[in-house]
């Protein structure tokens, strides 16, 4: 993907309804990263939707920051957290400006990374060096151009060309990523709208330098 999408489609996406995006529980990859031992420290959630993946580590007794650039997004989040009477962080925050203090050991980014082009992933790539300290690391889940399946996609190489220097991609690996099935996706793939599907996925592991 070249071109980045709007910020505002993202908004207007929460505000309209229920996004294709949204499944209203974690994605089984991250699930298995914390199962695997892969998050540690303080943890930083950026695009963090409707918060289910802040929610689950909150649970788990993780000290965990929810951040998205949708208002609408962080309330929803917010309302379900309080649903679930857990006490989870979160804001309303510029993927590109977190700060500039190191303050995060790891960083779980479930399809934000492949929303940007070229030029803002590294911008953004920039920005969690600034909040991650020595060490820290990053577990980034975007969606793979391996499968035709609709919304953005990237390559291994485009994922790997999104850390420059002062990161390490220690690991990428082929995975899913589980959405809702949108009518002519449902379609191609005969099965229901809005039934829960699995598309391929990258899942990289990069360390902070």
């Amino acid at each position: 993907m070249d071109t980045s999408i709007a910020r505002d489609h993202f908004e207007r996406a929460y505000r309209d309804g229920d996004p294709l995006w949204v499944i209203g529980q974690p994605q089984p990859a991250v699930v298995e990263l914390e199962r695997r031992g892969w998050i540690s420290g303080a943890v930083l959630d950026p695009g963090c939707g409707e918060g289910e993946h802040t929610i689950l580590l909150t649970e788990l007794g993780y000290d965990v920051l929810g951040v998205d650039g949708s208002e609408t997004a962080v309330a929803r989040a917010r309302r379900n957290a309080a649903e679930r009477g857990v006490a989870a962080r979160f804001a309303v925050a510029d993927a590109f400006g977190l700060g500039s203090e190191p303050r995060f050991d790891t960083v779980v980014d479930s399809a934000l990374l492949h929303v940007f082009g070229a030029e803002e992933r590294r911008a953004y790539t920039r920005a969690l060096h600034a909040v991650c300290g020595p060490g820290a690391m990053v577990h980034v889940l975007a969606l793979s151009d391996t499968e035709d399946a609709g919304g953005p996609r990237l390559s291994a190489e485009q994922v790997r060309d999104s850390f420059g220097d002062g990161w390490s991609v220690e690991s990428l690996e082929p995975d899913i990523y589980r959405g809702i099935a949108g009518e002519e996706y449902a379609a191609r793939l005969d099965v229901a709208a809005d039934e829960a599907v699995d598309t391929a996925a990258w899942l990289a592991r990069v360390r902070r330098l």
